[in-house]
């Protein structure tokens, strides 16, 4: 089982990217499991939403303790909330964020990937809520999900111009990360 845990703050559509990737998830095939855990439910306020895949059976219920990856949608979250608890050795952590990997002060065998999803989001959606561009640059960046079953989820979330776009997003942070391997 692999797990998976969102960090942002309300409004940046943290519980929709764990929706939307438990379901590309299950359209590949897996089991999955998604859910958010809410402090202050307002606007801007820190928020967690965590996701499992499995090729088996999901009987745990509990939060993610011990992610295999961590998302980070907004980087001034960083430092304020330890997204690096618990961690597993090997980890990755996804950070939207234009700056390299090394400035955000992680410690050196923390494995960090940068994407800048935010300016992605604004350039084709005119405004920069970065979920879908991380669920593109999380199926480049893990291999867990394929592209055409993100595509296939955002899709089935959005509808019309609007689903049009955001797979546009996912597109693009795919391939960016994909850029960023050669």
């Amino acid at each position: 089982m692999k797990e998976i845990r969102i960090h942002g703050r309300g409004g940046q559509g943290n519980v929709a990217a764990a929706e939307m990737m438990a379901l590309a998830a299950f359209k590949d095939g897996k089991n999955t499991q998604a859910f958010p855990f809410f402090g202050s439910e307002r606007m801007g306020a820190p928020v967690v939403a965590f996701v499992r895949i499995s090729d088996g059976k999901i009987r745990t219920r509990c939060q993610i303790y011990n992610p295999d990856y961590v998302v980070v949608q907004d980087p001034t979250i960083i430092g304020a909330v330890d997204v690096v608890a618990g961690l597993k050795p090997g980890g990755l952590v996804l950070v939207n964020t234009e700056r390299p990997a090394e400035a955000l002060g992680f410690p050196s065998h923390i494995k960090v990937r940068t994407v800048p999803a935010s300016r992605i989001a604004n350039e084709i959606l005119g405004r920069p809520i970065p979920n879908t561009a991380l669920l593109g640059a999380f199926a480049a960046a893990t291999g867990e999900l394929s592209l055409n079953a993100v595509l296939e989820a955002v899709r089935e979330r959005f509808s019309g111009e609007l689903a049009e776009k955001n797979a546009k997003v996912v597109q693009e942070a795919y391939d960016y990360v994909r850029g960023a391997d050669k």
